[in-house]
């Protein structure tokens, strides 16, 4: 079966995390991915903990899976030259620099769309293209800060707390593939193609979508609720018995079997409490008495019998615990690809399929300048012209 994204090729200059998730994504859906690196140390991330038992990084791994690397160095005009030739072949182009940088390199979206008025073009950067903090360099928890998000993460009564996990890399990646395939349906309707803006804090932001809906409804700045819901109880982690933890979110419909299972047949029986704006509004006495009907139980157990009364309850899990549940395995969320150094290692597939297909092929993670003799000789370079670029530290 022919992969969604086959017969796209795209150039990508990007490191780090949110834009090589995106172009690994696009790589596993079919795309050919020529990442471009430094000669010498490549991206970053190739350096990062944690490091496997021939020197290379899963770090690096997570993000760069089915791409080729060609080592170019993009300071010398040799070297730009090159990448321009690279872009003449390209449908799309991911960066993500701070603003003007490709510009200066003559790699900007105005130089290379002159020659190729089809090219979709993606920017991506801390705090996009234009206004006062554009040339403002930003990391993961940085914007997490100053976005409101780690404000309103933790307990009420603890400090603000990053996310478990690098939510404003990750979700960013997620806005470049979307801005990727929205340029490419503009292109297939109109013949061209586009510079497109993606600004880590923009996407940030618009997670407070309901946040903000409070925000502007009720003028309400929210704050650090810890598991709890804000607007719906019960919706809270509680501790079992057996000292494990589990996770329960029910609406009206919910609130009657729930009670049945713990026993509260007085809160059952009380009619403030049948409509969740009678149970927010009596939260501290409706948590009161479910923490301490659910601490007489163990946790397995309990959600079990949740489950059964379709009240919708879950373990509070490891994520080695949650990587190995029988489900993630019937899904083939765990792949398996082998590297030349480093042999098989395990992967987080693509969550992408076709119903009734298998998931995207797990792609294997280039070494360094491993394709950049093939595709410098795909430009039309001979061998000479290749090692006199090695020979000047170009490649």
């Amino acid at each position: 079966m022919t992969a969604p994204l086959a017969g796209i090729t795209v150039l990508d200059f990007s490191r780090v995390l949110a834009a090589p998730l995106a172009t690994q994504i696009l790589a596993e859906l079919g795309a050919t991915v020529v990442k471009v690196e430094r000669p010498g140390s490549g991206d970053e991330t190739r350096g990062f903990e944690p490091l496997l038992p021939h020197g290379e990084s899963a770090y690096f791994f997570a993000f760069n899976r089915g791409k080729k690397s060609v080592a170019l160095d993009l300071k010398d005009p040799r070297g730009q030259a090159v990448a321009r030739r690279l872009a003449e072949r390209a449908d799309v182009v991911v960066e993500n620099f701070l603003p003007g940088a490709m510009d200066r390199l003559g790699l900007g979206y105005a130089d290379l769309s002159a020659g190729r008025p089809e090219l979709v073009y993606v920017s991506a950067t801390g705090f996009g293209q234009t206004g006062p903090d554009r040339e403002r360099k930003g990391y993961d928890t940085v914007f997490q800060a100053l976005s409101g998000v780690m404000a309103m993460t933790g307990e009420p009564d603890g400090p603000p707390s990053k996310t478990g996990i690098p939510v404003a890399d990750l979700s960013s990646g997620l806005w470049v593939v979307i801005a990727v395939l929205s340029g490419l349906a503009g292109r297939a309707a109109t013949g061209r193609g586009r510079h497109l803006d993606v600004s880590m804090m923009d996407v940030q932001l618009s997670l407070h979508a309901l946040n903000a809906a409070r925000l502007f409804a009720l003028g309400e700045d929210p704050v650090r609720t810890g598991t709890e819901h804000p607007g719906r109880v019960p919706s809270a982690a509680f501790q079992a018995g057996d000292g494990e933890w589990l996770h329960i979110s029910g609406s009206d419909q919910h609130w009657g079997p729930l009670c049945t299972v713990l026993g509260l047949d007085e809160l059952a029986a009380d009619p403030v409490l049948r409509h969740n704006s009678g149970r927010v509004e009596h939260r501290d006495r409706v948590m009161k008495a479910l923490r301490g009907a659910i601490a007489r139980h163990d946790r397995d157990a309990l959600v079990k019998e949740l489950r059964a009364a379709d009240v919708p309850a879950g373990a509070v899990r490891s994520v080695r615990e949650a990587l190995a549940d029988p489900h993630a395995a019937a899904r083939g969320v765990v792949g398996e690809f082998t590297h030349p150094a480093e042999g098989p290692f395990p992967a987080l597939r693509t969550p992408l399929r076709e119903t009734g297909g298998e998931p995207p092929d797990v792609g294997v993670p280039p070494r360094l300048g491993a394709d950049t003799d093939d595709v410098l000789a795909s430009l039309g370079l001979d061998a000479t012209e290749i090692e006199g670029l090695r020979a000047a530290g170009v490649i």
